[in-house]
C-alpha cells in the first residue's frame, strides 16, 4: 500500500506521514528530494528555493519528474508526502495499490499552526499566508497545483481537532478505504 498524501501549507500533512509511520510505513517526502538537489546545487532550502527549483524541475524534465525521482525508493508500505501537481499524481497512480488521501484544515487553523512552527516563508500575517498559498495553486502544469491535486484526493481528513482526532481520523481511512475508490473522512 502506498499513500500519498497532499494538501495545502500547514494542514497536518507532517502530522499524518509521521503517524503513518508509526503504523509501519516507510516516509519519503517529494520536498526532500527537492532539497537534495538543492543541496547538490549549493543553493538554501528556503520555502522559495524550493518552489523555484520544483517548478524548473518539472518545465524542463517533465511535469512528474519529482515523483519520477522517488519511485526507486518505494516499497511495498510507503507514505510519499509533498504532492503538489497533477502529473506527480499521474506517476503515482501508475503503482499499484496508490491511494492519494487530502489532509485540510481552516486556513484560520492553518495559519496559527504555521505561526506556532514559525518556519521561514510561511507568512507572517493571514493576508502574507493567503497570497503565498494563491501562488501555490497555479493552473501552469510546470508549477505548483495544490487545489487541483487535492481534487483529486482519493480520501480527505479533515484536521482541524487534536492530533488524537486527527489520528482517529486516519486509522478510520486505513480501515475503511476501498482500493481505488472515493471516500471523506471527517
Amino acid at each position: 500500500m502506498i499513500i500519498g498524501l497532499t494538501g495545502p501549507n500547514a494542514a497536518g500533512k507532517g502530522e499524518v506521514a509521521a503517524y503513518l509511520a508509526t503504523r509501519g510505513f516507510a516516509y519519503h517526502s517529494l520536498s526532500d528530494v527537492l532539497r537534495e538537489e538543492l543541496d547538490r546545487r549549493g543553493i538554501p532550502p528556503t520555502r522559495e528555493n524550493l518552489i523555484a527549483v520544483g517548478n524548473e524541475l518539472r518545465a524542463t524534465s517533465g511535469f512528474g519528474v519529482l515523483a519520477e525521482m522517488i519511485l526507486p525508493r518505494l516499497g511495498r508500505r510507503d507514505v510519499v508526502d509533498s504532492i503538489r501537481n497533477r502529473s506527480e499524481v499521474e506517476v503515482l497512480r501508475a503503482l499499484p495499490g496508490f491511494t492519494l488521501l487530502g489532509v485540510n484544515a481552516p486556513i484560520e487553523v492553518r495559519f496559527a499552526r504555521a505561526r506556532a512552527r514559525n518556519r521561514p516563508g510561511d507568512g507572517m500575517t493571514l493576508g502574507e499566508f493567503q497570497a503565498k498559498e494563491a501562488r501555490e495553486n497555479s493552473p501552469d502544469p510546470s508549477r505548483q497545483q495544490l487545489a487541483l491535486t487535492f481534487a483529486l484526493a482519493d480520501h480527505t481528513v479533515s484536521n482541524e481537532g487534536t492530533l488524537a482526532d486527527l489520528h482517529r481520523r486516519v486509522d478510520e481511512f486505513l480501515t475503511t478505504r476501498p482500493p481505488g475508490g472515493s471516500a471523506g473522512v471527517s
